[in-house]
């Protein structure tokens, strides 16, 4: 197994792409510490999770706020003993033109989808230290790296994301914590459901996809699992996109 007698924590895991990297890590030998806002998705995820074998945590956080993922920090000490790997997956997206978004609607997500990187891999990062290796692993978006129409505060958010990976990567190199992001294109989730479910957004999507489908979680989940296990020890910094091809034309 690939993560066996590893320690990961995967923020917004309770749905969507996070729980599809929860289960995935789980199935190649890690413990699973499953934070997320809703307790009960967190709860059902860590319960997928003991199916496998593995032991759980499911815990309650917000990510923006440095009390709650402080907590978040020492309940995964306390119950395992260390935190070998971050995925900061946790992440909102609010689709508005500049001139509706409201200055509430910049900041949640500024919080959320970057704020909320910073304070738990600086949390994270802490223990880390002391183990001598980590590998951190940031749910970035190809919103992050092109345009994304009407979405003024979540493409800042998603292209923070990057630039503070790479600068993180950097930072933490020389302590053998490896720092790398994934950018994910159309993925179906929770988060994505409504859009899809209108035949002609999604054929719209569908066109701008070489591969010709829509990305499941399991597609994140396996480029997260390449990153959070050893054969990855010598990647840092980079954005791994997992589109389809989209940024390809």
């Amino acid at each position: 197994m690939r993560l066996a007698n590893k320690v990961a924590m995967v923020t917004g895991a309770g749905s969507g792409i996070g729980k599809g990297i929860a289960i995935r890590f789980a199935e190649e030998g890690a413990d699973v510490v499953i934070a997320d806002v809703n307790l009960e998705g967190a709860q059902a995820t860590a319960r997928e999770v003991e199916v496998l074998g593995r032991k759980s945590l499911a815990i309650k956080t917000d990510v923006a706020s440095s009390a709650s993922v402080e907590q978040m920090i020492r309940a995964t000490v306390d119950k395992f003993g260390k935190v070998d790997i971050l995925v900061n997956n946790a992440g909102i997206f609010i689709q508005k033109p500049l001139q509706e978004t409201t200055e509430e609607d910049w900041d949640r997500i500024i919080n959320i989808n970057l704020k909320g990187v910073f304070l738990c891999t600086k949390a994270a990062v802490s223990h880390m230290l002391k183990q001598g290796k980590g590998k951190i692993i940031n749910i970035a978006s190809i919103a992050g790296e092109v345009g994304y129409l009407n979405s003024s505060a979540y493409c800042a958010s998603k292209g923070g994301v990057i630039a503070l990976t790479k600068e993180l990567a950097l930072e933490l190199a020389s302590k053998k914590i490896n720092v790398n992001a994934i950018g994910p294109g159309a993925i179906e989730t929770t988060m994505t459901k409504d859009m899809l479910a209108n035949p002609e957004v999604k054929e719209a999507l569908l066109r701008t996809i070489p591969y010709g489908r829509i990305g499941q979680p399991g597609d994140i989940a396996n480029a997260a699992l390449y990153l959070a296990s050893d054969e990855s020890d010598y990647v840092n910094g980079a954005t791994l996109f997992v589109d389809g091809g989209w940024l390809t034309q």
